[in-house]
C-alpha cells in the first residue's frame, strides 16, 4: 500500500504542533467532516459563514477552495458573504471578499 501523502496541517505545523494537527486531521476532518448528517456543501457553507462572522479572514484561503471541491460555486460564496456583512458586520464581509477575491481571481 502506497503511503499517504501528509496533509496540509501536517506539511505547515507537523513538527511544531503535532497534537493539534492530529486533531486537526483524524477528528476535524476525519470524524466531523465525514458525518452524513450533513453534506460536505452544507458543511463548507456552515464553515465559511462562521469564519466570515468570526473575522477568521486567514482561514478562509482554504475553506473558499475547499467549499468549490464540495460544489458550491463562487457566485453562492460571494452570494453568502454579501448576505453576511448584515448579520456578521460590513467590515467582517469586506475582508472576507478581499480573500475571495484572491482565491478565485487569484487577485
Amino acid at each position: 500500500m502506497p503511503a499517504q501523502q501528509p496533509s496540509a496541517a501536517e506539511r505547515l505545523y507537523g513538527d511544531f504542533a503535532p497534537a493539534l494537527v492530529g486533531y486537526t486531521d483524524n477528528v476535524l476532518f476525519g470524524q466531523v467532516w465525514e458525518r452524513p448528517e450533513l453534506s460536505p456543501r452544507d458543511r463548507s457553507l456552515a464553515t465559511v459563514a462562521a469564519l466570515v462572522a468570526g473575522g477568521n479572514a486567514e482561514q478562509l484561503t482554504f475553506h473558499l477552495a475547499f467549499a468549490k471541491q464540495n460544489g458550491l460555486t463562487e457566485e453562492e460564496l460571494v452570494e453568502g458573504i454579501t448576505h453576511l456583512a448584515f448579520y456578521a458586520g460590513w467590515p467582517k464581509a469586506m475582508s472576507a471578499l478581499a480573500v475571495a477575491k484572491r482565491v478565485f481571481r487569484g487577485e
